[in-house]
């Protein structure tokens, strides 16, 4: 009875941590939530911002036939949040030290480590990237470090977060926006439109259209069977590109919260603890995925620029 009591126990941590604050846009209702005073009606967005509270409730699983992969009637508030926070802080810091670059004098250390930065990405393009193009570093630019800043906080201490939510009555609260696919596949979508972009003020529609038809074989008889092989090439471009990201910190999100779960009898500092031998190594991955992101998506924006 014990076993299947911590068993239980066990399932609705790792459920209640892989949770995402989700709002219904249709009435702006929390997701998996009631009133935080325990009279178990539906819970709103209006009551957080009120401080009245939501409290999480006991997630039901859906039956297996009514699971849908796209959900367009709820939106994941704290991934949007968080991305978004750290996406203006990015342009932030980065326009500062643009505005006020000084060549003359001696820089200051976050000039000296944005320069760094900025050479790396700028090296990275310049090794494959062969045509002049005002777009392809900025993007490769932002991809790299607005993926480095949010993968960084998968270093925080998975309880830290969730329990300062509860305080304000968020009910359920994922920091890390990059283990949510649809941040991920959001920015592979951006990746996959301006390929698009290229194929066409580069190479015409004409040329974009004998691209997928007459390659790998030029001749007329294998057109179904080139636009067949080029079209799930080009299709499994964005889709490896989201989900490796996701999958990746997904997992090391995962290893976070089972040694969280080991150490759940003691303190949160005492998580924190154990999840320090993870953690270097994690760093490893954090910055891995993030360099990994910038750099196909600079060969897929060079492969779509470039003639063959």
């Amino acid at each position: 009875m014990s076993e299947h009591s911590n068993e239980n126990q066990s399932q609705e941590y790792i459920k209640h941590h892989l949770n995402f604050f989700q709002v219904n846009v249709k009435d702006g209702s929390v997701v998996n939530a009631e009133l935080k005073d325990g009279s178990h009606g539906q819970c709103y967005l209006t009551d957080i911002l009120t401080f009245k509270g939501c409290q999480a409730k006991e997630i039901v699983e859906e039956p297996q036939g009514q699971k849908s992969f796209v959900n367009t009637e709820t939106v994941n508030v704290d991934s949007l949040l968080i991305s978004g926070i750290l996406g203006i802080i990015f342009f932030l810091i980065f326009h500062k030290i643009a505005k006020n670059f000084n060549l003359k004098g001696k820089p200051t250390k976050l000039q000296s480590a944005i320069e760094m930065i900025v050479l790396f990405v700028q090296d990275s393009v310049n090794s494959i990237f062969n045509l002049r193009s005002r777009l392809i570093a900025p993007v490769a630019l932002t991809s790299f470090v607005w993926i480095l800043m949010m993968n960084t906080l998968d270093l925080i201490p998975v309880d830290w977060i969730p329990k300062l939510a509860n305080l304000v009555g968020i009910p359920y609260f994922r920091i890390l926006p990059t283990a949510d696919v649809n941040i991920t596949m959001s920015m592979a979508l951006c990746v996959f439109i301006l390929m698009f972009w290229f194929y066409f003020t580069r190479k015409g529609v004409l040329g974009f259209l004998k691209e997928i038809t007459l390659h790998p074989f030029n001749h007329w008889a294998f057109i179904p069977f080139n636009f067949v092989l080029e079209s799930i090439s080009l299709l499994s471009k964005p889709i490896s590109l989201g989900l490796r990201l996701f999958g990746n910190m997904f997992a090391g999100e995962m290893i976070f919260i089972m040694v969280a779960l080991l150490a759940s009898p003691w303190t949160m500092w005492t998580q924190s603890f154990l999840s320090v031998p993870w953690a270097l190594f994690h760093i490893l991955i954090i910055v891995l995925q993030a360099f990994i992101f910038m750099m196909l998506t600079i060969v897929y924006l060079a492969s779509a620029a470039q003639e063959e």
